[in-house]
This record gives structure tokens, C-alpha cells and sequence, in this order.
């Protein structure tokens, strides 16, 4: 697989994108099995579109460089990703603010806009500031946390709900840690992830409470 790469910078003017480039609609067969982007050069360019459309539109400053195919690395060790959006300059920390609300946001755009299923997410990644790796880091952290907590008292412990790259990410964090196991659990949105003493994941989990209305996250 090539590397493509695009760049872009928030002071300059990018070429335009036509409107109507959305895929036709494919069958429901596609989503019983993860399938690459077809088209590497055409997403990337889709993506760029948009981003130079917030900083035109939306006032952003925003420079960005898109890497795909063998070019593309996710920050958070995902080896599925197959387009990386690393963004870079003055408004960054408008990104990552709250728990990277808007980091998250754009990439779930941009997952519609390439008309990925919620299964094929972790194929495209974006990042700022190494906000990624930082929170992989602190991930790691709670992991150990969890996995002690589960030892000392032999009981599993079940973390809020999250969509499932966020679930991926967590088994990996707990993959190099002894005596646990983990498991996903719950349907849809209410899907979650527990960690169980390593042989006994037939315990009986206990659901994480849902938090009550709207809150900001931290």
C-alpha cells in the first residue's frame, strides 16, 4: 500500500472538493466484515476539504497533515488505521480542551463523511498535540489501578460505557497485566468493558451506573 500524504495550513487557500464526490450507498453485507477504504487519495482529500472548510468558515487556525497507507501510524497503537490526521498550530488547545470533546468530534465527522460503520472507526485516527499518547498513558494508569483493585478483592470491576475504539484501547492497556482478563459486555451504547480475576471471567459483573443527565466532561 503507498503513502499518500496531504498538508495544509490554516492561512492558505486549498483547492476546492465538489460537493456531490459521496460514495454511492453499499449493501448491508459490507458491515459483517471490517473492509479497507477504497479509496486512499480520494478520503484524504475529503478530509482535507473539511478541515479547510473550519478554517475558512469556522475562523479556525488549524495546520494539519494527513498520512495514509503505510505512512499512516495511529498515535494510540491501533494497527488497523489506515488514514492518521495530525493537527497542529495556534487554535490546538481549543482541540483538546475537555477530554479532546473536538478532537473526538471531527473524527467521528469525518468517519461519516467517509461513510465508515462504527466497527470501521479505528481505521481512520486523529490527534493533536500528542494529546493521544498522553491519554494512552494515563489509560495505562487507570488499568493498573483496576487490575489491582480486582486482585486484592477477587471481585470484577466494570468501567463506564464507551464506544468501541475507546473499549479496543483499554484491552490493550490491560494485555501485559497479570493475574486479569478482560471482557466487553451490555449492548449498543451501554456496551462497557470489565476487568475479571484471570480464569474467572464467568463472574457475575454488577453494571456501571449511568451518570444523570448532561454532564461536561473534565
Amino acid at each position: 500500500m503507498s503513502r499518500i500524504g496531504v498538508m495544509g495550513d490554516g492561512g492558505k487557500k486549498d483547492s476546492e472538493i465538489p460537493g456531490n464526490s459521496g460514495p454511492a450507498s453499499r449493501p448491508a453485507l459490507r458491515y459483517w466484515f471490517v473492509m479497507p477504504i477504497d479509496d486512499l487519495q480520494q478520503a484524504a482529500q475529503k478530509i482535507a476539504g473539511l478541515l479547510a472548510n473550519l478554517n475558512k468558515l469556522g475562523g479556525l487556525r488549524l495546520k494539519y497533515r494527513i498520512t495514509a497507507g503505510d505512512g499512516a501510524q495511529s498515535a494510540e497503537g491501533l494497527d488497523r488505521s489506515q488514514l492518521n490526521v495530525e493537527l497542529a498550530g495556534p487554535d490546538v488547545p481549543l482541540v483538546t480542551q475537555y477530554n479532546g470533546e473536538l478532537l473526538r468530534a471531527l473524527e467521528t465527522i469525518s468517519a461519516q463523511i467517509l461513510r465508515l460503520d462504527q466497527r470501521e472507526q479505528d481505521l481512520l485516527s486523529f490527534d493533536a498535540g500528542n494529546f493521544k499518547a498522553l491519554q494512552l498513558a494515563e489509560l495505562k494508569q487507570r488499568a493498573e489501578i483496576a487490575a489491582d483493585k480486582v486482585i486484592r478483592t477477587g471481585a470484577p470491576y466494570a468501567f463506564p460505557p464507551t464506544n468501541s475504539r475507546e473499549r479496543r484501547l483499554m484491552h490493550m492497556a490491560f494485555k501485559d497485566i497479570e493475574g486479569v482478563e478482560t471482557a466487553s459486555s451490555g449492548e449498543g451504547q451501554d456496551r462497557f468493558l470489565a476487568v475479571f480475576p484471570a480464569g474467572k471471567t464467568n463472574l457475575l459483573v454488577t453494571p456501571p451506573v449511568k451518570p444523570r443527565g448532561f454532564e461536561r466532561r473534565r
